[in-house]
C-alpha cells in the first residue's frame, strides 16, 4: 500500500484527488495539507510515502516544502509536484529542490495513479521529455556547479537516465548485473549531491554532463 498526503489549497482539487485515488485498491490518502506549513507536521505524523505537492501555494509553496522536507527529514516522502502548467517555472525549481516529478492537474486517474507507482518506486524518471523541455527552456546557470568526476561508466548511465530507462532496462542494455547498476546510480547520487533521479538528470544537463541531444529517445 503507497501512503499519500495531497497539499493544495484547492478544496476541490484536494477532494477531487482524494476521490479519484479512493478507488485504486493500493493507494491509500491519509493526510490533505491546506498549505506548505501543515506538510511537515502532517508528514511526521502519518508518515506518507508520497505528497502530492501543489507548486503555488500562499504562505509556504511546495519549492519551499519540498527543500524543508529534505533539510529536516532524514528519510523524506518523494514529491511528486502538480500543476496546472507544465512549463512552469516553478515545477522546474520544485525539480531542482528535490521533488521526484510532475504531473498535470488535468491528467486522467491512470496517469496519476502510474505516476504516483512510478515516483514511489524511484527507479524510472517520469516524463523524462517533458523534463528536458523543462531544463533546455531556461537559461544556463550563471555559475557552474563542480562536482566530483564521473568515471566513464557512470556517465554512461546517466545518460540512459535522463532516456527514462529503469536500472532494470539500463542493466539489459549494458549487458552488466542489475546490482551494479543500483550500485552506480548510489555513486551518481552521492556525487552529483542528488536526491532522486530527476534532480541528478537536471544537474547533469546544467552542468553539460549529459546533452539534450544525447537523451532524446
Amino acid at each position: 500500500m503507497i501512503r499519500l498526503l495531497i497539499a493544495d489549497d484547492d478544496e476541490l482539487t484536494r477532494t477531487g484527488l482524494r476521490s479519484l485515488l479512493s478507488t485504486e485498491p493500493d493507494l491509500d490518502v491519509v493526510a490533505e495539507a491546506t498549505d506548505g506549513t501543515e506538510v511537515l507536521p502532517l508528514v511526521t505524523t502519518h508518515h506518507p510515502d508520497v505528497v502530492l505537492m501543489d507548486v503555488r501555494m500562499p504562505a509556504l509553496d511546495g519549492i519551499r516544502t519540498t527543500q524543508l522536507l529534505r533539510a529536516e527529514l532524514s528519510e523524506p516522502p518523494k514529491v511528486l509536484v502538480i500543476t496546472t502548467f507544465q512549463n512552469d517555472d516553478y515545477v522546474y525549481d520544485a525539480l531542482r529542490a528535490g521533488a521526484s516529478g510532475f504531473l498535470l492537474k488535468r491528467a486522467k486517474l491512470a496517469q496519476i495513479a502510474h505516476a504516483i507507482r512510478l515516483v514511489d518506486a524511484g527507479e524510472s524518471l517520469l516524463f523524462p521529455d517533458a523534463v528536458r523541455a523543462l531544463v533546455t527552456a531556461r537559461p544556463a546557470p550563471p555559475v557552474a556547479v563542480r562536482h566530483p568526476p564521473l568515471t566513464g561508466r557512470e556517465t554512461e548511465i546517466l545518460r540512459l537516465m535522463a532516456t527514462g530507462l529503469s536500472n532494470t532496462e539500463i542493466a539489459q542494455t549494458l549487458v552488466i548485473s542489475l546490482e551494479t547498476v543500483k550500485t552506480h546510480v548510489g555513486n551518481l547520487f552521492s556525487k552529483l549531491d542528488a536526491a532522486n533521479r530527476t534532480q541528478a538528470v537536471i544537474i547533469a544537463y546544467e552542468t553539460g554532463i549529459v546533452t539534450p541531444r544525447l537523451a532524446e529517445t
